[in-house]
C-alpha cells in the first residue's frame, strides 16, 4: 500500500480501537468495530490494488485543500515548474492543483505540471542522454522545490519530484552522491531563472490561481517572454 492509504488505515484503526475501549460505556455492540475495520481495510486495499491508491490521495489532498496556505504553496510550487519548463523548452501539457482535479482529467497522482517527454524518453532508448537534455529535466523537477524556497524560504513539497530524479539517474547507474549534488545545481539553476522571470513568475500564479488553461497560461508566457530562451547556461555541469 501507498504511505497516504497506510497513514489512513493506521489513523482508522486507532480511533476504531478507542471506540471499542469506550464502546462499552455508550453500549456500543463490539461487532461494529469490528466491521468497520473490515471495511475500511477492505477500501483500502481496492484502492491499492485497483485504483492506484486514487482515494487516498483525494481524502489528504481534500484535507490539505480546507488551508488556504496549503493551497498557495501548491500554486507556487507549480506555477516554478510551469515557468521554468517553458524557458528551457520542455512542452507543458496540462496542470492540475489538486488530485481532484487530475482525477477528473484522467490523470494520476496527486495533480501537478504534466509535461511532453517524448524526446527524453526517445533519448534514452538509445542508451545515450545529452548533458544539457540531463540537466535540463533536472532543472525543470527541482523548479517546484526551488519556487517554496524563494516564496517561502523552505520547501515542503518535492519528493515525487525527487522521485523522479532518482528514477532517471537509477536508469543511468551515476553514484548516488553525484545525483545529490546534481539536485542541489538544479535547484541553483532553476531558482536563477525564476529570480530573473520573477514578473512574469507572479503573473503565471495569478492565472494558475484563476485556473485559466493551459493554452491560455503558454500565451501568457509567450506576450511575456519574447522569445523563450534558455536562460541560464544549463550545461555547465558535467554530466
Amino acid at each position: 500500500m501507498g504511505q497516504l492509504t497506510l497513514n489512513l488505515v493506521a489513523i482508522t484503526i486507532f480511533i476504531v480501537t478507542l471506540g471499542m475501549l469506550v464502546g462499552p460505556l455508550v453500549h456500543l455492540p463490539q461487532s461494529v468495530p469490528v466491521v468497520v475495520i473490515a471495511a475500511i481495510l477492505g477500501i483500502a486495499t481496492l484502492d491499492q490494488t485497483s485504483l492506484n491508491g486514487t482515494l487516498g490521495n483525494l481524502l489528504i489532498n481534500g484535507l490539505n485543500r480546507l488551508s488556504g496556505d496549503e493551497r498557495d504553496r501548491v500554486l507556487h510550487h507549480e506555477a516554478g515548474h510551469f515557468l521554468v519548463a517553458y524557458l528551457l523548452k520542455i512542452p507543458v501539457a496540462d496542470y492540475t492543483l489538486s488530485a481532484w482535479e487530475a482525477w477528473q482529467k484522467g490523470l494520476p497522482g496527486m495533480g501537478g505540471v504534466q509535461f511532453d517527454t517524448a524526446d527524453l524518453e526517445a533519448t534514452l532508448k538509445t542508451g545515450q542522454l545529452p548533458a544539457q537534455t540531463l540537466n535540463r529535466y533536472c532543472t525543470v523537477w527541482m523548479a517546484g522545490i526551488a519556487a517554496e524556497q524563494l516564496v517561502y524560504g523552505q520547501a515542503q513539497g518535492g519528493y515525487d519530484d525527487r522521485q523522479k530524479f532518482s528514477i532517471l539517474w537509477q536508469q543511468l547507474q551515476r553514484p548516488i552522491q553525484e545525483g545529490q549534488t546534481r539536485q542541489r545545481w538544479a535547484v541553483l539553476q532553476a531558482k536563477t531563472l525564476l529570480e530573473q522571470h520573477q514578473d512574469t513568475y507572479e503573473s503565471l500564479v495569478a492565472a494558475m490561481s484563476d485556473n485559466l488553461p493551459v493554452t491560455d497560461c503558454l500565451t501568457l508566457l509567450q506576450r511575456e517572454i519574447e522569445p523563450p530562451v534558455l536562460g541560464v547556461e544549463i550545461d555547465a555541469a558535467e554530466a
